[in-house]
């Protein structure tokens, strides 16, 4: 089964790193990325930017309306994931506890699915 790994990050919890300590998280990251391609089990993997530049993109009473970030209410952003192949729920959940990330925020497990119900039919 598929699964993806959500990094769940305070805004603006990257400004508060030194260079060194954002390079040394990302080094941190990447070797876990490079650690599930070599196993198998990486469909892919990306870090997102700050959600400063992000827009989201809603119909409100059938009017579109766009909004530009950064998001005053939000308390989390997606700061990335990784996408699991192949991996059991346990699995996912292990991989999880051992993604650099969860020393610093949130990781998320979420399972692959479609956005229906068709069982039921």
């Amino acid at each position: 089964m598929s699964y993806m790994l959500l990094i769940l990050e305070t805004p603006g919890q990257r400004a508060t790193r030194t260079e060194a300590e954002g390079r040394e998280a990302y080094a941190q990251m990447q070797r876990f990325g490079e650690r599930l391609a070599a196993q198998g089990k990486l469909r892919a993997v990306e870090s997102l930017a700050s959600q400063s530049g992000a827009v989201r993109v809603t119909h409100a009473a059938g009017q579109p309306q766009v909004l530009d970030g950064p998001f005053a209410e939000a308390k989390e952003m997606v700061g990335g994931f990784f996408l699991l192949q192949d991996v059991t729920r346990e699995e996912a959940i292990d991989l999880a506890h051992e993604c650099p990330a969860a020393q610093w925020c949130t990781v998320e497990v979420r399972a692959l699915a479609p956005c229906f119900d068709d069982s039921r039919a």
